[in-house]
């Protein structure tokens, strides 16, 4: 199904699934890992995930708040007591705020390494990138908010950057060994990892790709071939497909049964929007004809692209991921999502 949607927008590669009644039926990876190379991917191979990092993220604080060490409408000073100088107008900024994109930061506010050594340091060992991400963390907190907290919704990777320092400063644990402890170990994600997915010297992995004037241009995996590590609980995770599915699963079943993460009761909280608007938790939560209830999301780093569709009320879902970023990229995988909700939906129960 999705070989001819490859190869109608020219994609490198291109990776999907369905979930019909609560289990992964369906997968496949078509294309190659380098344009212009014969290296064919595989179910196995890594993708990234972009901003569908921030759902696993607000899993990490939801089971803080489970264990009775967060709270979700715990503010600023009292879960970072370490910066001393936050802004008067984002002391009343709670973890509900950051999970809704409410916490009125800056939409612009993206991490910038101190050094070219300290970013290559940073993706060598969580605990550098810890320290990278309090100091960008400390940073942005001094200065006055666009908006004030609660009132409006602006998408802000800032705000899933704070929330990962404050699972870290809770937990005395960088955001990546939790991930690995918390998320990939309990749900067997065993290609989940972080940055750009292989290696400089070899064709092990899909390399991420930009079209530059009709072109396609390979990324070496390298420092500078994804965002700052400091930025990742708002979007450096990735993995196989199947691997993604296996936490979409998680989240699909969650609001009835629970499973390895949460409780239901948490799963339904993290998911309800809580200030009117439309996200909750690195969802959109929204209604479609073939879903009901349906939480989505896409995610790019602008050399990948990858979206989910998740109707938890029929415990079905699809999700598509290329190495390839931009908006040709992002019309392919809404053209495969839409393909595989219109084959595999009408058979959810």
């Amino acid at each position: 199904m999705i070989e001819p949607i490859r190869k109608k927008h020219d994609l490198p590669a291109m990776a999907a699934c369905a979930i019909v009644d609560g289990r992964l039926r369906h997968s496949g990876a078509v294309g190659v890992r380098k344009h212009g190379d014969p290296a064919a991917v595989t179910v196995e191979d890594r993708f990234h995930l972009g901003s569908c990092t921030k759902a696993m993220t607000g899993v990490l604080a939801a089971q803080l708040i489970e264990q009775g060490k967060l709270t979700w409408d715990a503010r600023l000073p009292d879960l970072l007591p370490d910066v001393h100088d936050i802004h008067a107008d984002l002391r009343a900024v709670t973890v509900d705020h950051l999970l809704a994109h409410r916490s009125g930061l800056a939409p612009k506010l993206h991490p910038r390494p101190s050094s070219l050594a300290a970013m290559v340091e940073a993706r060598r060992s969580p605990a550098a990138s810890r320290r990278e991400r309090a100091a960008f963390v400390a940073r942005i907190l001094r200065d006055k908010p666009e908006s004030e907290p609660g009132s409006a919704y602006a998408y802000c990777n800032a705000g899933f950057i704070v929330l990962g320092a404050i699972v870290e400063k809770l937990t005395d644990t960088p955001w990546e060994e939790l991930m690995r402890k918390r998320i990939f170990g309990p749900l067997r994600m065993r290609t989940g990892g972080f940055g750009a997915m292989g290696e400089a010297d070899k064709l092990g992995q899909p390399w991420q790709h930009r079209l530059q004037d009709g072109k396609h241009i390979a990324i070496r995996p390298g420092p500078f071939s994804d965002n700052p590590p400091e930025l990742g609980p708002a979007g450096t995770a990735h993995c196989s497909i199947g691997d993604w599915a296996r936490f979409l699963t998680a989240v699909l079943v969650g609001e009835g049964s629970g499973g390895r993460l949460l409780k239901p009761a948490t799963w339904k909280r993290l998911h309800a929007p809580q200030f009117g608007g439309s996200y909750a938790g690195g969802w959109i939560i929204t209604a479609r004809d073939w879903g009901g209830r349906v939480l989505t999301h896409a995610g790019s780093n602008t050399m990948s692209f990858c979206v989910a569709w998740l109707a938890p009320d029929r415990r079905f879902g699809v999700a598509v991921m290329t190495n390839q970023g931009g908006d040709v990229a992002a019309k392919a995988c809404d053209e495969a999502a839409a393909a595989l909700i219109g084959r595999y939906g009408r058979k959810a129960v």
